[in-house]
């Protein structure tokens, strides 16, 4: 590998500023495993990211101070997305004249420059996707790299250094930094460009939904023309945004696209479903997830998978044996005959379709909501309607108090109240509460055997679903 020469060769020393992230924890890996010398500090130090880092032998200041830049010295610091002007490390670093870059552009360029880059962006779906990507091409020997946005359950953590020609990559639209406020994805070189689906998120940084669709069509846009964009077309913000483009597209979903999904049925613990292929029957595959999304994931993820030259048994062979990603409806345990499952869905639409995939695997079970709006998009009242609808699809939503809104205007905050009104107006079951502990009191004492448990979160959301567990043993938790 050739390093640029604004970016330090092994074994210089590289600082990450806000380093407990799910990405920014996977680069301090991948450097490490490189040869360089990492260090790192974050205010919000906690599991699974820092047991990582821990095991990894990357010492972790807890808080930001200049003190910690200056004692390590470092070549190059990476300052993460979430830090901007009056952090004292952004300060210190700008003062001090030390090099500093984003996350993207380090990938860019120590990673994935010179590799045929695969890159999995949509508003829901690509972790999971960019993970099985990944393990189809690691099944079938191809040992690619990868650096996701989540703990994987195949590779037991977010990234991997391979030693074949492919890098596969998470393609984030959230902006890369306080000195680069385009979206993370352009960084990334796309050969390939797959876009699972496009809605409106991120009311932080994007107005409307339109802006969202000019920052996909800018990654679509610097595809090259041997390249591949693999739409999502069952999506309608993806379909109008294909005229124009100058690399290959092939489209996939369950109601439209060249490639579709069809005759789903529920199969041992997953799913089995028929891949048509420009109108004809390519194969019946079988997965060991629920859920249409994933049925969608998959078949975006064998696209790409079957552009890249592997054959549909291998293929099956890399779903069959996928092991899914930690917190994308991952069961956390079962107590009293009562299952609780942690998941990252923070989108309406994410919502809404985690709960149908419970429902349609269990049928008979009731099935509770525990949702905590911690996301920028979900504390904010854009949602307020939608999020209740979506949880009204359980038999008992438990809404929890949005997470840190005291920048934001009174009027803007999601209310949980009203939420809770709406769903009871549909003849749904619902409750909010203030605290953690309440909702740990409050669905330990009545869910029942057979119930599913399904907690939703973008956080820690205080170990709720843990607790839950421990509740219902009979542990005690004040």
């Amino acid at each position: 590998m050739r390093v640029p020469a604004t970016m330090p060769e092994p074994p210089g020393a590289i600082f990450l500023s806000a380093i407990c992230g799910t990405a920014m924890a996977s680069l301090a890996g991948m450097l490490k495993e490189s040869g360089y010398e990492v260090a790192g500090s974050d205010d919000a130090v906690y599991p699974p990211m820092s047991v990582f880092l821990r095991e990894s032998g990357i010492p972790v200041f807890e808080g930001f101070s200049e003190a910690n830049v200056r004692r390590t010295r470092p070549d190059l610091v990476i300052v993460g997305n979430t830090l901007s002007r009056g952090n004292p490390e952004v300060e210190y670093v700008l003062n001090e004249g030390i090099r500093y870059a984003s996350m993207a552009e380090t990938v860019k360029e120590l990673f994935i420059r010179g590799r045929r880059s695969i890159v999995v962006s949509g508003t829901h779906g690509k972790t999971t996707t960019t993970a099985m990507v990944a393990w189809m091409l690691e099944a079938a020997g191809r040992s690619p790299s990868v650096l996701v946005g989540g703990m994987t359950g195949n590779f037991g953590r977010g990234y991997k250094l391979g030693t074949g020609p492919e890098f596969v990559i998470e393609g984030d639209e959230y902006d890369t930094a306080f000195f680069d406020k385009g979206p993370k994805f352009l960084h990334y070189l796309p050969n390939i460009a797959l876009v699972n689906n496009i809605e409106f998120d991120h009311a932080d940084i994007y107005p409307d939904l339109e802006s969202i669709r000019r920052a996909f069509r800018r990654m679509m846009n610097i595809v090259p023309g041997n390249g591949l964009i693999v739409a999502g077309t069952d999506s309608p913000g993806v379909g109008d945004l294909l005229g124009g483009l100058h690399a290959r597209v092939a489209s996939f979903g369950v109601g439209s696209g060249e490639w579709r999904a069809g005759n789903m049925a529920a199969e041992g613990g997953g799913t089995a479903f028929d891949v048509i292929r420009e109108g004809r029957f390519w194969r019946r595959f079988t997965m060991p997830l629920i859920g249409e999304f994933n049925v969608r994931n998959a078949l975006g993820a064998m696209i790409a998978a079957d552009e890249i030259g592997l054959t549909p048994d291998a293929i099956q062979e890399g779903l069959r044996s996928f092991k899914g990603v930690r917190r994308r409806l991952e069961v956390v345990g079962q107590a009293r005959g009562v299952t609780v499952y942690d998941d990252f869905a923070h989108h309406p639409t994410a919502v809404e379709e985690t709960l149908r995939a419970v429902r349609a695997r269990f049928p008979e079970a009731r099935v509770w909501a525990v949702f905590e709006p911690r996301s920028q998009t979900a504390r904010r009242r854009v949602f307020e309607d939608r999020f209740a609808a979506a949880l009204g699809g359980a038999d008992v939503a438990v809404i929890a108090a949005p997470f840190r809104t005291a920048h934001l205007a009174a009027e803007d905050v999601i209310r949980p109240g009203a939420m809770v009104e709406r769903i009871r107006e549909g003849g749904g079951r619902a409750h909010a509460f203030d605290s953690a502990g309440e909702i740990v009191e409050f669905v330990s004492g009545e869910a029942g055997p057979g119930d599913r448990v399904v907690v939703m979160s973008n956080g820690g959301f205080e170990n709720v679903h843990r607790r839950i567990l421990d509740a219902l043993d009979g542990e005690r938790h004040d």
